[in-house]
């Protein structure tokens, strides 16, 4: 997308500037994507979206521009107007660029660039939507969405690096809305990954419309929670949010250098429970947090972040690196050209232990069965948050009673890793969004069902 003698001269000049470090990230991104309103198709929309970042690194310093054009000319002045605001002699000088092609670990074949399939897509939501509305009168509409992107980058820098990646992104959803008198519910589905179109095969529509509607049904009778602090099961897949938002973030060097993370000084301490193996990992085939090569050209990896209990490595990218001392590990992301990339998560998740689910709720008393968990706030620094439950039951005397609505939970992310006792077997991903200072990017979070043993639960019984 950017000839190599353009990018060479645009790198040997910010170096002239007296830059340590220059980096072009070329992008070129193509999006679909298909809505739905109950059986009709509400919109289709596309796309396509291309840029130039150039990013200068002085000591610890970083200046970053972006354009949309690719002459020699536009992009000298970008790097001179960088460096005109940290003006230094120049030390350091560029290596030949040498390509390198990484193997592509997650194929994709129905591609959007091919064939957008739409057809096929609103084929997919109709039937989505009449599953739904079959499994009971109360389900009064729907929404749902198929959104596919293709992403091509390519990355030059003053180390000698050449090399490029294609990304193909696929996400389908369903909300369906439960309805009786005033009372709405409302329960959704989705599910995704790092491939083409071909996820339709393994995307049942009549399992999508069928589980938004269970949900949907579940909560439009659901009670009051009750609160106070208490045991919680937390369920698999997106349940990992809490790990994710409450602590994972806290593992990034962008809070770790600057002190903001209150595990910045505790590599190799006793973090969570004996139980807790946490992980970050790139490499899982086709899952829509993975990468071939994060966004400063470096091959993705897998993060052993806490190992029975111990916390063994932040995620680090090239700034945190300079800053920490620790190795980088394939997670300097970003969300698009327009930004500087970041230490990131990709795929984020508690690892599986060996409790039986039974077992957990046998030994509660009274206390809470969320198994589905939505979005929450959470504390830079202290990981202190609030998350709600979608789907809960209340549990008394190690049996599920009933289900309940407007539950929060309610703590710390370093007090529940502490908390965790039991880890089940049923491991899941889930596909999510994850915003930080470099942008939105695509994230998996996940676990297995787990216990915490004691935490607050927001309620309004």
């Amino acid at each position: 997308m950017l000839n190599s003698q353009t990018a060479e001269s645009v790198i040997d000049h910010a170096l002239l500037l007296g830059a340590d470090f220059a980096e072009l990230f070329i992008e070129k991104n193509e999006t679909n994507v298909v809505s739905s309103l109950s059986n009709e198709v509400q919109s289709v929309e596309s796309g396509i979206n291309f840029g130039i970042g150039l990013r200068l690194i002085y000591g610890n310093k970083v200046l970053y521009g972006y354009t949309n054009k690719t002459d020699q000319d536009e992009l000298l002045r970008i790097a001179s107007v960088l460096a005109a605001k940290d003006l230094r002699d120049p030390v350091s000088t560029s290596k030949s660029f040498n390509f390198s092609q990484i193997s592509d670990i997650h194929p994709a074949q129905k591609i959007l660039s091919i064939d957008a399939e739409i057809e096929s897509k609103v084929a997919y939501l109709m039937s989505a939507d009449r599953a739904a509305r079959a499994a009971g009168k109360q389900i009064s509409r729907t929404r749902g969405s198929c959104m596919q992107r293709e992403q091509y980058v390519e990355i030059y820098n003053s180390d000698g690096l050449h090399t490029s990646d294609k990304r193909n992104y696929i996400r389908a959803n369903l909300t369906a809305i439960a309805s009786d008198g005033d009372e709405q519910a409302t329960g959704s589905w989705n599910d995704g990954g790092l491939l083409g179109w071909e996820i339709e095969a393994a995307i049942n529509p009549q399992r999508t419309g069928e589980e938004a509607a269970r949900q949907a049904l579940v909560n439009l009778t659901a009670k009051p929670c009750p609160s106070g602090r208490m045991p919680v099961i937390i369920g698999n897949g997106f349940g990992g949010v809490i790990f994710h938002e409450a602590c994972g973030h806290l593992l990034e060097t962008t809070s770790v250098a600057k002190k903001a993370s209150v595990f910045h000084d505790q590599m190799g301490e006793m973090i969570a429970s004996s139980v807790v193996n946490a992980v970050d990992d790139g490499t899982m085939a086709n899952q829509w947090g993975s990468i071939n090569i994060d966004d400063e050209g470096m091959p993705t990896q897998r993060t052993q972040l806490i190992k029975d209990g111990k916390l063994t490595n932040f995620l680090v990218d090239r700034i945190g690196a300079q800053q920490t001392g620790f190795a980088r590990s394939g997670s300097g992301r970003r969300e698009s050209y327009k930004y500087a990339p970041a230490s990131r998560m990709r795929n984020t998740f508690i690892e599986p232990g060996d409790a039986n689910i039974d077992d957990m709720i046998a030994s509660i008393d009274k206390g809470i069965y969320a198994t589905h968990m939505g979005g929450g706030s959470v504390q830079p620094g202290t990981g202190e948050f609030n998350f709600a439950v979608t789907e809960g039951y209340y549990i008394e005397n190690g049996k599920i009673q009933y289900p309940v609505k407007s539950a929060t939970l309610i703590s710390t992310g370093p007090k529940v890793l502490k908390e965790i006792s039991m880890i089940g077997q049923d491991f899941s991903l889930a596909c999510g969004m994850c915003g930080s200072i470099s942008g939105a990017v695509p994230t998996s979070v996940g676990q297995a069902t787990l216990k915490v043993d004691d935490i607050l639960v927001g309620g309004n019984a």
